[in-house]
């Protein structure tokens, strides 16, 4: 008989779908439950067995639902939504747990996995890897960030619970108390709001994404290490170091991103700042506190070293019931200052009082020094296990998180930045009018200021607010510096670079701040041009062979180890070329970026601005990372972790360690692995072209040259509905407008999602087979195939298009479709996206061999078919919710309506949770 391997995730799921419903029939009645009983019911029955009847029957219940009825429903669901997703999430854990109980080979994506492929090759190459690597998943805020911190709070309990049943053999009254606790749990999410009342601010969006520092980083991080370095001393134990580099680190935006946000300000980062430093030092005083009780070694017993003991007098502890534990009262020194060091920065006592004062560290790398001391000593004194555990995990913690938690990203609109140079040159220089000049004539102004210590700016000038601004962010920036270190900030980003001068003119701002000073050739922080839209990227290598041709720079990039970051952007890239065009374009910008790096004996690190979804650059990380171009991960990458993404990857901290240990894999593999014996065949990247280009065509005569597209839009979707839900600081256009042009590629692309069509993940895709297939009638398959087959590359972009297409439901679809008043253009566009659709899904097919999508996941497709049938009624509701809201003509009164708002929000927050990667 077969081992059932989903069987239990099946039992949690009808668990947490039973304690669910007790809950609706004890809160809102007998009848409210049988009601959402029988829309459940029905919704199984249409998606598993593809019953119309069932689907009619669904259609008519919704639609003849009262508003009380609806929002019952709605919520209901909703919520079943985020149950499922962690007993989903749990089944995973349980999984990996049983193949690692079982001895099991190593899977794809571990890091056994990965040291088991790069040692048997290249033993060396894997330890010097360490000495420079960089992996950095960087947290960022955006407008379709759906969940609230309560709700995570309540779903963390709910995981807790469902793992011990799963991990503990209880006894009959233990499984019972777990049981009531389960009860109680899921009755406090039912009774918890599911949406905010109020608008989040910039510093609600740091509070939210610190608690994914309590939750997982600063103890999954320190625990990754250990076993990266136990992993590694049993692979090469004559080559690996005790302790590795700190190359794992975990960035942030949030607080720091001022593109087209005017909530960040320099009072914003300030306070961002703080609240980093309070979580780090937090965190290492509750440790301590720990570490002090558990380090009970007596002299006489144990010895100790010099330094420990010299550590143990200059403490301020002189309790006598401590006077012969060196290591206690050498912890209780260590703790005082690190509590001088909490009130010195944060003005601020801690919530645990020291024994006595005592002076404050200088910096972080002190307070590692004197753990470095503890650790020293207990190894050359016979307690080596001692200093393996709690010690061991704190001192990685310093070492990664110093006293800034983790650093804060800067980042603004190059046209922001032209203004504020071109003001404080006007200023200092009337009739400069650095604007009129070309661009040629903008570097000679800009390298002339680079080239002096001279300030431009005034102190007794009043500037514009937005110079104002500007000027104060970067001198909050330096003052970060010398308060936390120059960890703190190291990286200013700038969006829509298009040429030189857009680096240069950041250049010139911080040399106002002193972060960067001429007469040194310092340069305290990374320049980072960020590349967007598909002309951006197909002009990104020629803007770095121009800047690299300044000796100014080159003498700047030395004080990086010759190190550049450049940053790609995949969200704008698609809404301006669909997914197909911008992936190619992306691709063929990173194999021109590494060759143009490799020319000018320069280093790069690609930051990837990633999204949740397909079409935001979205999918499984491993293979993203794998599927990059030859030398463009070269031991060094960053990567945007989003909205919604940072929960479901870092909310339950063990799924948080898979993440961080896929990251770390991917890049191993991809930097050590050998050189492509040949290069890409040229009939691949011929076809790959020829594909893009009849895509973009396809895409672009859609979205931008059809008449009335842009109204089809914002009546057929919820983009109207979520640029009024409190769900981020940031507005969803950057503009007051509805073109798609000012749209943010966010909400664009959340947008499609909520109505099921998907469509920047997959548009233009049908179109571009059909055309290479007409163009090439014989073996245009046999080619498609074949690329599929041996180019990561094609294979990973179809990989993407198959979980698209397979979230994709265009019966849903079309009841959006039908919320458009002009039924011509109902017709029209809706009928081009459902024959797209079919091309797509047959192109897909035929070159992947597949009968039927997602034959080759099948994880998620068990995901989809357990948790769609629930996830279905929801966009039924939200279609009546939104044609009620938009029908209202206002005379029922704002409560009314209101409820009806409420609802519509509920539902993008259940569709967000069921679809997982929607933002």
């Amino acid at each position: 008989m077969t081992h059932d391997k989903d069987a239990p995730l099946r039992e949690d799921i009808r668990l947490l779908g039973r304690l669910l419903g007790d809950t609706v029939r004890d809160q809102q009645g007998e009848a409210a439950f049988e009601l959402i009983e029988r829309v459940r019911q029905n919704s199984v029955r249409f998606r598993r067995d593809d019953d119309i009847i069932a689907r009619r029957e669904l259609e008519d219940i919704l639609d003849a639902l009262s508003r009380e009825q609806t929002i019952q429903v709605v919520r209901a669901f909703s919520y079943f939504s985020h149950l499922a997703n962690i007993a989903e999430d749990q089944h995973h854990i349980r999984r990996s747990r049983a193949h690692l109980i079982a001895g099991s080979a190593p899977r794809a994506g571990s890091l056994a996995h990965a040291l088991e492929a790069v040692s048997a090759t290249d033993a060396a190459g894997l330890v010097a890897f360490f000495d420079s690597a960089l992996i950095s998943p960087v947290l960022t805020a955006h407008p379709t960030e759906v969940q609230r911190k309560s709700i995570l709070n309540c779903e963390t309990v709910i995981a807790r619970l469902l793992d011990e049943r799963d991990r503990i053999q209880l006894t009959p009254e233990e499984a019972e108390a777990n049981l009531e606790a389960l009860r109680r749990a899921v009755l406090t999410l039912w009774q918890t709001r599911m949406l905010r009342t109020a608008k989040l601010s910039v510093i609600d969006e740091v509070t939210n994404g610190l608690s994914y520092f309590d939750t997982t980083f600063l103890h999954e991080l320190p625990r990754l290490y250990a076993s990266l370095e136990d992993r590694l001393a049993g692979t090469a134990p004559t080559l690996a170091p005790p302790e590795l580099a700190a190359f794992l680190q975990v960035g942030s935006w949030i607080g720091g991103d001022r593109d087209g946000n005017p909530y960040v300000t320099a009072e914003v980062l300030e306070r961002a700042l703080a609240m980093h430093a309070a979580v780090a030092l937090g965190h290492y005083l509750d440790e301590l506190h720990v570490l002090g009780s558990q380090l009970s070694l007596g002299l006489g017993l144990v010895s100790a070293s010099d330094a420990l003991l010299a550590l143990a007098a200059h403490s301020p502890d002189h309790s006598p019931h401590r006077s012969g534990e060196p290591y206690r009262r050498a912890i209780s020194g260590i703790y005082a200052r690190l509590a001088a060091t909490y009130r010195a920065l944060l003005g601020a006592a801690p919530a645990r009082h020291a024994v006595a004062e005592a002076e404050p560290y200088a910096d972080a790398a002190a307070l590692a020094e004197d753990l470095d001391v503890l650790h020293r000593s207990l190894v050359a004194n016979g307690s080596g296990a001692l200093a393996r555990g709690r010690l061991r995990h704190l001192r990685r913690a310093v070492k990664v998180f110093g006293f800034h938690l983790a650093p804060i990203d800067l980042r603004q609109n190059s046209d922001v930045h032209e203004r504020t140079v071109a003001e404080l040159l006007e200023v200092a220089r009337p009739g400069t009018a650095y604007a009129a000049h070309d661009e040629a004539g903008r570097c000679a102004l800009l390298l002339e200021e680079l080239a002096t210590a001279r300030p431009l700016a005034s102190p007794h000038v009043r500037y514009s607010d937005e110079t104002e601004g500007e000027l104060a962010i970067f001198r909050a920036a330096r003052r970060a510096h010398l308060r936390y270190g120059t960890g703190a900030i190291r990286n200013c980003i700038i969006s829509k670079t298009d040429d030189v001068s857009d680096l240069l003119e950041l250049a010139v701002l911080l040399k106002e701040a002193g972060l960067l000073r001429p007469l040194e050739h310092a340069l305290d922080v990374n320049l980072v041009p960020l590349f967007e839209t598909i002309g951006d990227l197909e002009n990104a290598a020629g803007v770095m062979e121009r800047l690299f041709a300044l000796p100014i720079y080159r003498v700047l990039l030395a004080s990086h180890a010759h190190t550049q970051e450049v940053m790609l952007g995949y969200s704008d890239s698609n809404k301006d070329g669909g997914f197909l065009s911008s992936g190619w374009a992306l691709y063929k910008a990173e194999g021109e970026l590494v060759e143009v790096f490799a020319r000018h004996g320069v280093r790069l690190r690609l930051f990837h601005g990633r999204g949740g979804s397909v079409g935001r650059g979205g999918g499984p990380s491993y293979q993203a990372i794998l599927a990059q171009p030859e030398g463009a991960v070269q031991g060094q990458i960053r990567l945007t972790e989003q909205g919604e993404v940072i929960g479901a990857k870092y909310g339950n901290p063990e799924v948080g360690r898979r993440n961080l240990e896929v990251l770390v894999a991917a890049t191993l593999e991809t930097s050590l692995r050998p050189a492509e014996v040949a290069p890409t065949p040229p009939a691949f990247l011929e076809a790959m072209q020829a594909l893009s280009d009849a895509a973009f065509a396809a895409y672009r005569g859609l979205v931008y040259e059809t008449d009335g597209f842009e109204r089809y839009f914002w009546e057929s979707t919820v983009i109207s509905e979520i640029a009024a839900l409190n769900i981020g600081s940031r507005p969803a256009s950057r503009k007051k407008s509805t073109a798609i042009e000012d749209l943010r590629a966010i909400p664009w692309v959340f947008s499609w999602s909520q109505c099921r069509v998907m469509l920047p993940g997959w548009y233009g895709f049908g179109s571009a087979v059909r055309s290479f297939l007409a163009a090439h009638p014989k073996d245009g398959l046999a080619l498609l195939q074949r690329m599929h087959r041996d180019w990561s590359f094609f294979a990973t972009l179809l990989s993407n298009i198959d979980m698209v297409l397979a979230k994709t439901d265009l019966a849903i679809a079309s009841r959006y479709a039908a919320l458009v008043k002009d039924a011509a253009l109902r017709e029209a566009i809706f009928g081009r996206i459902r024959t797209e659709h079919q091309a797509t899904v047959e192109a897909l097919l035929a070159i992947t061999g597949q009968r039927e999508l997602l034959d080759g996941n099948p994880l998620l497709k068990r995901s989809i078919r357990n948790r769609f049938p629930y996830l279905d009624p929801l966009n039924h509701v939200q279609v009546e919710l939104l044609r009620r809201h938009r029908d209202s003509d206002g005379n029922e009164g704002g409560a009314i309506d209101g409820r009806i708002r409420n609802g519509i929000h509920i539902s993008i927050n259940g569709i967000a949770a069921g679809l997982r990667n929607s933002g």
